[in-house]
């Protein structure tokens, strides 16, 4: 049976994406959602501060792919710039709107080919900026369309760039006391 993208916004389906017309279940540990809110919360201050668009947590999903509308994704944080949104004011339902940002942080259960796989929707989609966190390598995968990418260590800052102007925070602060 094939799901339908309204069926995400039932409670008992919340936890889930629509891939191929299938409902995939999109686990996410404890640690996982520890480094998601964080890095949400660092991002929700200074987009706050700075009024720059919108903040959206992983119950977000996003209805944007061209090559398979049906397809809803959720990231486990995104991003929506200023002037994109009618009113300025966020809608009902799944976004039709692709984020500027979207982060994904990695779970043990998440394997190579679906972070990929995600990577490549996302990216496709129209989002300006990826991030892929990882909490067992510390590490931050940063990802831009047509294929520019880098690597960010512990020791090292990420930033927002141009899509989140003046964010930036230590890339140790969004793993702190794992």
């Amino acid at each position: 049976m094939n799901a339908a993208a309204e069926d995400l916004l039932r409670g008992d389906q919340r936890g889930f994406e629509i891939i191929d017309g299938q409902l995939r279940e999109k686990l996410k540990g404890m640690e996982a959602g520890v480094v998601g809110v964080r890095l949400l919360a660092m991002l929700q201050t200074h987009v706050s501060r700075t009024s720059l668009g919108h903040v959206l947590s992983a119950g977000c999903g996003y209805q944007i792919f061209a090559n398979d509308p049906t397809r809803v994704r959720k990231a486990s944080g995104s991003f929506i710039a200023r002037g994109k949104l009618p009113d300025e004011k966020p809608f009902r339902g799944h976004s039709k709107i692709p984020p500027d940002l979207a982060f994904e942080v990695v779970s043990p259960n998440d394997g190579a080919e679906e972070i990929n796989e995600r990577v490549v929707d996302f990216l496709g989609a129209g989002v300006r900026l990826l991030w892929v966190v990882n909490p067992s390598t510390r590490m931050i995968h940063v990802f831009r369309p047509g294929g520019g990418a880098a690597l960010r260590s512990a020791a090292e800052e990420l930033s927002g760039e141009e899509v989140v102007p003046g964010f930036s925070c230590r890339v140790a602060d969004v793993f702190a006391d794992l």
